[in-house]
């Protein structure tokens, strides 16, 4: 068997090593507390799952559905960015239904990048930025985000030669894995390069309503013109819970979602009816869950940052998503500290480089696990200092 070369392009799974740990602790009986894995623990809401419970007895929701989605779904996206950002799409052109937003992000260099084109990425970043411009035969140029640059990429040091080569710029704000955020001011900057330089600029905003202390998270669609270069990807998974029904969105200019819907009627049959259904539910139903999930994730996260603190660490509490990014202490890499967290406290965190070699020096820690297991990795953190 001879498998596909572009298979030696990705990378090893940085947590194979750590994961076969947590194997074989648990096999010893030993409870592991892990604050890895972005995955809201809180259950979807309860007039969603009921919403999908009706939608699964009507008979035409067991057929093949369509790629471009329930054109109902696709106006209460419309409706959806008209109200919360101000921001008016035409739900036939300007609109697509995904299965998850990781698919679509994964799928987008397929519409853009051809054999030796560049996207420029952010360092660290959500790895299907890369990953997608990898197996699509494109390279990825890197742009770091660092303290200094208010964690934001510097447009303006990316090398010319880079730039004619480039198709793609990639944003994601609130971020992962830093928890950064960014203002119009960006927005604007980045839509102005875009233009400029005749990239499509790609931002990944799936944690716009998790936010916290009445910040509020803005959309790159506000920005002016940006509906001439820029598309959105956003979901259902971090603001209605919803990560295991696999459903997001992309917004944004016509002839870039035009040209996802090419890719994707080729690859996939489109979102299960009975879960678009549910999404509409999401959508046009009560959206007081968003601010009780918030609050929820916001007391996590300062129990977190002041335990985190006492050990040693200088963690800020983020103004959104539902992450803790924070250096790692004098002596250690990220793995290093991962792997010493594991092996001390039976507690797991995510080594920063996993993001990109600008992650290095940092670990990320996730507000979604229960207080139930919150408040044991809280307790063994207390007790705890890096030995180094």
């Amino acid at each position: 068997m001879r498998l596909a070369k572009r298979l030696d392009l990705l990378p090893p799974y940085l947590f194979v090593e750590i994961s076969r740990k947590i194997a074989e602790k648990r096999a010893q009986g030993e409870r592991v507390v892990s604050f890895a894995i972005g995955d809201p623990d809180i259950p979807t809401p309860q007039h969603i799952i009921d919403r999908l419970c009706q939608a699964a007895q009507v008979p035409t929701n067991h057929r093949y559905p369509e790629t471009d989605g329930l054109p109902q779904l696709r106006q209460a996206i419309a409706r959806w960015y008209e109200g919360r950002f101000g921001v008016t799409l035409d739900p036939d052109k300007e609109v697509m239904p995904l299965i998850g937003s990781k698919e679509g992000i994964a799928h987008a260099a397929l519409c853009f990048i051809d054999a030796g084109d560049v996207a420029l990425v952010p360092d660290p970043s959500y790895p299907p930025f890369r990953m997608g411009t990898l197996l699509a035969g494109g390279q990825p140029h890197y742009m770091p985000l660092t303290e200094e640059n208010s964690v934001l990429p510097d447009l303006d040091a990316v090398p010319p030669p880079v730039l004619q080569r480039a198709k793609m710029l990639w944003i994601n704000y609130p971020n992962n894995p830093t928890a950064a955020v960014a203002g119009m001011d960006f927005f604007e900057k980045a839509v102005s390069f875009a233009k400029k330089h005749d990239l499509v600029l790609c931002h990944d905003a799936p944690y716009t309503e998790v936010a916290f202390d009445n910040y509020r998270p803005v959309s790159l669609l506000q920005a002016p013109g940006a509906m001439d270069v820029g598309i959105e990807f956003h979901s259902w998974s971090k603001s209605y819970n919803m990560t295991g029904w696999r459903i997001g969105m992309l917004v944004g200019n016509a002839d870039a979602v035009h040209a996802m819907m090419q890719v994707k009627s080729n690859i996939d049959s489109g979102i299960p009816q009975a879960v678009q259904e549910m999404a509409i539910a999401a959508l046009e139903g009560p959206q007081e869950c968003i601010a009780e999930h918030n609050a929820v994730y916001q007391r996590r996260r300062d129990r977190l940052i002041e335990v985190l603190n006492q050990a040693g660490f200088k963690a800020q509490p983020p103004k959104a998503s539902l992450y803790i990014w924070t250096r790692v202490p004098a002596g250690y890499t990220s793995v290093s500290l991962a792997t010493e967290m594991l092996e001390k406290l039976a507690v797991v965190v995510t080594p920063g480089v996993g993001y990109g070699d600008a992650g290095e020096g940092y670990i990320r820690l996730s507000l979604t696990l229960s207080d139930d297991d919150l408040e044991e990795g809280l307790k063994r953190l207390s007790g705890w200092r890096p030995s180094l």
